[in-house]
């Protein structure tokens, strides 16, 4: 039986209780019945004996998410404590120290294997299982396993298909908050990675290192096949077609196959006529843009491809190669 075929028979979600707008994910072992499949996993953790609900001001553990928010209230009972540096507020003591400890830089827990220094014992906590490889947090669906809750509840995004994070602007949905802050980006322009080379400015961090390249001249990317290097890993992905035969785009009209995507969307231009690409002179329009260069050259008189045996220019290099044939002959 599959993970997932396991962890179907946990829950039923009821018609009776979605139409009314009430919470559809019943637990099969003790018939409690949760809001989502997110809470529903979690909560099958307190029938392993785990307590998978933490408090973030003491970090006490709790077996249920409700226990867990009466408890919360008691930390915001309490009066607010004033931070004396910079005179912000907090609904309880432990959360003002945690903030103290920022403001004061003060690091009182540090870790026994590399020296580095956290200001909270949960920090420390989480970093030491990058030396142990601890994972104590384990998908039930797939038994994936992380160091930390907060990945395991991104993750089962991955399951259940929940995007909590929306753009306000194109009501675009996502499930993780980075990918979010990334989109936003398309909208408002910003870019705030930039090159110290050039000073070309990047919306996303991986868009830069990938740009730097062009400057180092670095290609780290390298064909078992041939030993040819790329400076871009998709590049090599290409490439390895060549070797492979792979051709994984096929035209949906005539069945034709092609090994790279752009070529099919050219090709596709054959079936549906279109043409993208128009002359700024005569405003004829061509499919490609390669057909449009060489119109461009009827305007401007330029003649790039230079006979070698004689030196006549010519604006096409198919023209060039129908010319050097003369000369082939006359040897």
């Amino acid at each position: 039986m599959t993970s997932l075929l396991r962890f179907q028979r946990h829950f039923s979600p009821s018609d009776s209780f979605i139409a009314a707008g009430k919470k559809p994910y019943q637990c099969s072992l003790c018939k409690t019945i949760l809001s989502n499949k997110t809470d529903l996993v979690q909560h099958l953790q307190i029938h392993k004996g785990k307590q998978p609900y933490q408090c973030s001001d003491c970090l006490k553990e709790f077996s249920d998410k409700l226990k867990l928010e009466e408890h919360l209230l008691l930390h915001e009972e309490r009066k607010p404590d004033e931070s004396s540096v910079c005179l912000k507020t907090y609904k309880n003591k432990s959360a003002i120290e945690k903030h103290a400890d920022v403001q004061t830089d003060k690091k009182q827990y540090l870790c026994s294997v590399c020296l580095k220094d956290f200001s909270h014992k949960s920090d420390l906590v989480k970093h030491t299982r990058i030396h142990t490889g601890e994972k104590p947090y384990q998908c039930s669906e797939c038994l994936k396993v992380f160091s930390q809750n907060s990945h395991l509840i991104q993750h089962m995004r991955v399951h259940t298909g929940e995007k909590p994070h929306h753009c306000s602007m194109c009501l675009k949905d996502f499930s993780h908050k980075s990918a979010l802050i990334k989109h936003i980006r398309v909208h408002t322009g910003e870019k705030p990675y930039q090159c110290p080379e050039c000073q070309k400015g990047f919306s996303q961090n991986s868009h830069l290192v990938q740009h730097l390249r062009v400057h180092t001249r670095e290609k780290p990317y390298h064909c078992p096949e041939c030993l040819r290097e790329f400076s871009h890993k998709s590049a090599l992905v290409k490439h390895m077609r060549v070797h492979t035969g792979e051709k994984p785009y096929q035209c949906s009209e005539c069945q034709r196959d092609f090994s790279d995507k752009s070529v099919l969307v050219k090709h596709m231009r054959v079936h549906t006529g279109e043409k993208p690409y128009q002359c700024s002179v005569c405003y004829k329009t061509f499919s490609h843009k390669s057909a449009l260069e060489q119109h461009k050259r009827v305007h401007t008189g330029e003649k790039p491809f230079q006979c070698s045996e004689c030196l006549k220019e010519f604006s096409q290099n198919s023209n060039l190669l129908k010319h050097m044939r003369l000369h082939s002959e006359e040897k």
